[in-house]
């Protein structure tokens, strides 16, 4: 340990102490890259992060199978990721940045979109099946768990039999839009209450709201 503390030093590379690792959250958005995705009901993930972002002035920067911004806030850091893997690879995004930043399972949130509860609902879970969501599903694959906070945004599913496809990848309708405008500040509360008062507390404060 002293030795690898040496050379650390000797060629400036930082060491990250063990208290300041599990004050490090990694925050993924789940989404699809491109202009024709961005405001559709299957990229809220994206859409809730960029929301954190522009409320901390953090600025993403786009990195491998990814665009990451960072932020500190009451001594937390948040490392905000949007996958460039589109939505069905989405595990390979998240093991990497794990890996590379060092952030244990506990301090990893997943946000995406939940077809099963209604339109701007509420759901944060420690825990969870994919519950037919191929990105959940990817990210469950790669970890080799289910067992990692994942905050679910409910989309509605206002589609009839077969069209559940085209219903996600949609763009939101005129209501949806507008309430948006008061959901996604609650959202991104969400975020920054989970590195600093721990998912136990930011689930019951807001599931269900």
């Amino acid at each position: 340990m002293r030795l690898r503390n040496f050379f650390c030093k000797l060629f400036g590379i930082k060491v990250e102490t063990k208290d300041e690792l599990m004050k490090k959250f990694l925050i993924v958005g789940l989404g699809n890259i491109g202009d024709k995705y961005t405001n559709t009901r299957h990229n809220i993930g994206f859409k809730i992060v960029d929301e954190v972002a522009d409320e901390y002035k953090a600025t993403f920067e786009t990195e491998k199978l990814g665009d990451v911004a960072t932020f500190r806030f009451k001594g937390r850091t948040f490392i905000l990721l949007k996958p460039s893997t589109f939505m069905n690879l989405s595990g390979k995004a998240v093991k990497y940045w794990m890996d590379k930043e060092n952030i244990a399972v506990d301090n990893l949130l997943v946000v995406t979109d939940d077809l099963n509860i209604d339109f701007g609902t509420i759901r944060i879970k420690a825990k969870g099946s994919d519950g037919g969501h191929n990105g959940l599903k990817d990210i469950q694959d790669k970890l080799g768990t289910n067992i990692y906070p994942r905050f679910r945004f409910g989309v509605g599913s206002d589609y009839s039999k077969g069209r559940q496809v085209d219903y996600v990848l949609g763009e939101w309708n005129k209501e949806e839009t507008s309430l948006l405008i008061e959901r996604l500040p609650m959202s991104a509360k969400i975020i920054t209450s989970f590195g600093t008062a721990g998912l136990a507390n930011t689930m019951n404060t807001f599931n269900g709201k």
